[in-house]
Parts: structure tokens; C-alpha cells; sequence
């Protein structure tokens, strides 16, 4: 049972035209429970009704690194900076994945949740933060699969090694988690009015990831075309997936302009989904 606590300076008053700034982040302590029952929603009944279950966390990117290195890495004999094609992949994978599930689940939240958004009310933020904090355990995860090749092919003698830019990790899961999260609320509250959004989030997501370093290294991607790289060197995610690599692998090509430019792209993202989200809850029910 969900516990609030009703103490006199937890009293608020809901008005139509609060500032679209507020993040209403006193109500969102007080139904902090109701946070956590929403992730703890969000990862039963996805894999509620599935015969593998949670396995799936780690089937997909197995399966996505195979294929991405018989296509991209044999095939077509992409450069992956001397790294181990398999490890090269999974490490892209790992770090687009949780973004990707960011971006897609927020972008609907407006949407999926309608019935209870017009019927109850709680701080709505609630939805979207408990949407990345439930792909934070898929994350996790992956990332212990990842670990897991990691030592593979450590102890198999291959040529890499983890960097200092591994202290970085923490603000890499931050920053992926705050993009997907201010671009999914910005396009959450485009659909709500726009309703051909909806369809063209899912394929466009996946278009985006090969203008993402997610395939191939920066490094190659500026040595062939270095006429479209400045498309992808642009790219938020492409700094972040670099700084990802560069500090478990050692490889990628890391700098403090691209980390700099990538924190002020999510932070510029955020305020404005956030002022967006905000503004639309209002009246969306009317709308959707």
C-alpha cells in the first residue's frame, strides 16, 4: 500500500495555471511509493505474459551484437578501432539501448496513460521518471553482460584497455538517461495534438542509431566521409557512446568540447521538454 504522508507542509494547491517551470518536486517526494510501484508495473507487465521473461534483457543485445558483427564488422568489414568486433558492438549497443528505451517509452506517455491522467492526480512527471528508472534495471543488465565479454576477452589476450574516462561513467547514465527523457517528453507532447508522430518515433529512432557511433567508430566515419561527419560529430548521443568506449575499452575518440557540448544539448533538451510536458498536461485529455 502506497503510504503519503499528509503533514501539514505537504499541502498544495492545483491550479490550472501553474508556472510551466515547476518541477513539483516536493509532490514528487511525497508519492515517491507511487514511483516505485510504477517501475515495479512497467517491468512485471512487460514480461508478464512472455515465456523467457527478464531473459529477453539479455537475448536481444546478444543477438543484435552477432548480427551487427557477421553484417557490419565481416561483411562489410567495417574498422572498429582494433577492438574485438563482438565487444565493439556490445558496448554501443549497450549504451544506445538504454537511451533508445528512453526516448520511445516516454514518447507516448501522454498517450498510454491517458485513462489515468484523467481520472487521478499525482505529479505527472511521475510517468516519465518512472519510465527511466525501470530501463535503468535493463540497463544494469546489459551492462553486466557486457562486463561479462569484457572479461572474456581480457583473459583471452585481447588488445584493450579501461581508461581513466571510466570515472565518467556515472554522468554517461545520466546524461543518457536526461536525453532520452527531455526528447521523449518534447515529442510526448507533440502527439498528443499530432497524432502521425506516434508512427514515425519507432523507425526514426532506429535511423537515428547509424548517424550514432553505435557501428563504427568517429575515427572512421571522418576518414571516409568527411564531407557528412560533422552530421554525426553533432549528434549528442555520439559523444556519449565515444566517452563510453573510450573509458571501459580505451578506444574512441574522446574529448572534453564533444562531453561539453553533449551535457549542454541534454540540459537545453530537458528544460524544454520539461516546460513543454508541463504546459500540455493541462488540457491534453481533451486532446488525445
Amino acid at each position: 500500500m502506497m503510504n503519503i504522508d499528509t503533514n501539514k507542509d505537504q499541502n498544495w494547491t492545483i491550479e490550472a495555471r501553474a508556472p510551466i517551470f515547476d518541477l513539483k518536486l516536493k509532490e514528487i517526494w511525497a508519492y515517491r511509493d507511487l514511483l516505485v510501484l510504477m517501475v515495479r508495473r512497467d517491468f512485471v507487465s512487460f514480461y508478464k505474459q512472455t515465456i523467457l521473461g527478464p531473459l529477453w534483457f539479455f537475448i536481444q543485445p546478444l543477438f543484435t551484437t552477432v548480427i551487427f558483427t557477421f553484417v557490419f564488422g565481416n561483411l562489410a568489414g567495417i574498422s572498429t578501432d582494433g577492438l574485438p568486433k563482438p565487444l565493439f558492438y556490445m558496448a554501443g549497443i549497450t549504451a544506445w539501448n538504454y537511451f533508445a528505451d528512453c526516448l520511445n517509452k516516454t514518447s507516448t506517455v501522454f498517450r498510454d496513460n491517458a485513462g489515468i491522467f484523467g481520472k487521478v492526480y499525482f505529479p505527472r512527471l511521475i510517468m516519465p521518471l518512472s519510465i527511466v528508472a525501470s530501463n535503468l534495471i535493463r540497463f544494469g543488465v546489459q551492462m553486466f553482460l557486457f562486463l561479462i565479454l569484457m572479461a572474456y576477452y581480457y583473459f583471452s589476450g585481447a588488445n584493450f584497455s579501461v581508461s581513466w574516462a571510466i570515472m565518467l561513467f556515472p554522468f554517461v547514465v545520466i546524461l543518457m538517461a536526461l536525453l532520452g527523457l527531455g526528447a521523449g517528453m518534447i515529442i510526448s507532447a507533440m502527439t498528443t495534438k499530432y497524432r502521425d508522430l506516434a508512427f514515425l518515433i519507432g523507425f526514426g529512432v532506429q535511423l537515428l542509431m547509424y548517424a550514432t557511433t553505435v557501428i563504427y567508430p568517429l575515427s572512421e566515419a571522418i576518414k571516409k566521409y568527411p564531407d557528412y561527419a560533422w552530421i554525426i560529430e553533432y549528434n549528442p548521443m555520439t559523444p556519449i557512446i565515444e566517452t563510453f568506449r573510450y573509458g571501459f575499452l580505451g578506444e574512441g575518440s574522446f574529448s572534453w568540447d564533444g562531453f561539453g557540448y553533449a551535457i549542454v544539448v541534454t540540459l537545453a533538451l530537458l528544460a524544454f521538454g520539461i516546460v513543454v510536458f508541463n504546459k500540455v498536461e493541462r488540457n491534453f485529455v481533451d486532446t488525445v
